[in-house]
């Protein structure tokens, strides 16, 4: 297997999003997440991540997710666990795999195995805590060879002899929009379909909201979790692409505009400069008032202290930069 990755990151990243509603809020009648003091739109870590499940899943159907659905309804934690552990254990070429570097949780399984009459006499024992060593090498392999959620972003697992807590390598705060943001008139009602039945709401959407988020990638939670390079990358690919390749009705015209990791070098974790959202700046363009902003094109953005920032740093703290932009944005230290 892969190495896990060698150095700790601190990421930057912006999307827009325009006549629609990025994260609704259930306790709100599902309007736009809003902090109504200062007219700042909020998207929660928990959107965003779902944005990535969806679209690596979407893109790899072999690719499995734990914190998703098994195959076309909702399940619990403890079923979906039992979905993947009885389809991984009927593959026998892999019982040496899993339990490579551990003979005494292979030889609990291999006795469960012979003692259990059936998938459902299987499963039921093997969460007993008796087989506590056979179960954690077990969820051990699946995290670090099959769950590239649970590699990026950690998960609890409370699921009876499974209990653990992984802390995901990857974490984001809530993000918080650059400028501030006018919700658009509601008179229009949709239907809202609920199973077999259906309620009518009202639309709730924003004019235009620059979203930023501030996020680290942590080289310590790496070794519990086992994220590789290999897994990184196609994080930092799904993040800019999987907002505008799984739109809804509701979150169509959301876009990546710019993406700044800062890779550090050894001896140097996370938060080297504090959150990075405090190195950007973005006002309405010529003077135009703040509540008529409908576009990017209508604010000035300001990365001015992030460039000095990484240039003052570069070769010290900071070992690389990985930089992506937006057609209409152009950035480079």
């Amino acid at each position: 297997m892969e190495n896990t990755i060698a150095n700790s990151s601190d990421f930057l990243f912006l999307y827009e999003a325009s006549q629609c509603n990025p994260n609704g809020d259930p306790d709100q009648e599902n309007k736009p997440r809003m902090d109504y003091d200062t007219k700042t739109n909020l998207v929660t870590d928990t959107r965003v991540k779902r944005f990535i499940r969806d679209y690596l899943k979407a893109i790899n159907e072999d690719e499995v997710i734990f914190v998703d659905i098994e195959g076309e309804r909702q399940v619990t934690m403890d079923a979906k666990l039992e979905a993947v552990v009885k389809r991984t254990l009927s593959d026998k070429s892999l019982i040496e795999r899993i339990f490579s570097d551990n003979e005494k949780a292979k030889k609990g399984y291999l006795k469960l195995l012979e003692e259990s009459k059936g998938e459902e006499a299987f499963w039921k024992n093997l969460k007993d805590k008796k087989l506590k060593e056979t179960n954690v090498a077990l969820l051990r392999y699946l995290v670090k060879e099959q769950f590239i959620d649970i590699r990026l972003f950690g998960s609890a697992f409370a699921v009876e002899g499974f209990t653990k807590a992984y802390t995901g390598p990857v974490q984001l705060n809530w993000g918080y929009s650059l400028n501030k943001v006018e919700l658009m008139n509601s008179d229009s009602i949709v239907t809202i379909m609920n199973d077999d039945s259906s309620t009518f709401g009202k639309d709730y959407r924003v004019h235009y909201s620059l979203l930023a988020f501030n996020g680290t990638i942590n080289k310590f939670a790496a070794k519990t979790t086992g994220l590789t390079e290999a897994d990184l990358k196609i994080f930092r690919d799904a993040i800019w692409q999987a907002i505008p390749a799984m739109p809804t009705r509701s979150k169509l015209n959301q876009y990546p505009k710019l993406y700044v990791e800062l890779i550090y070098n050894e001896g140097y974790p996370n938060g080297q400069f504090g959150d990075l959202r405090n190195y950007v700046e973005a006002r309405p363009e010529n003077g135009l008032d703040e509540k008529k902003v409908r576009k990017f094109n209508d604010l000035e953005l300001d990365l001015s202290k992030l460039e000095t920032l990484i240039q003052n740093h570069k070769g010290k703290e900071i070992k690389d930069v990985i930089i992506r932009t937006s057609t209409d944005l152009s950035f480079s230290v």
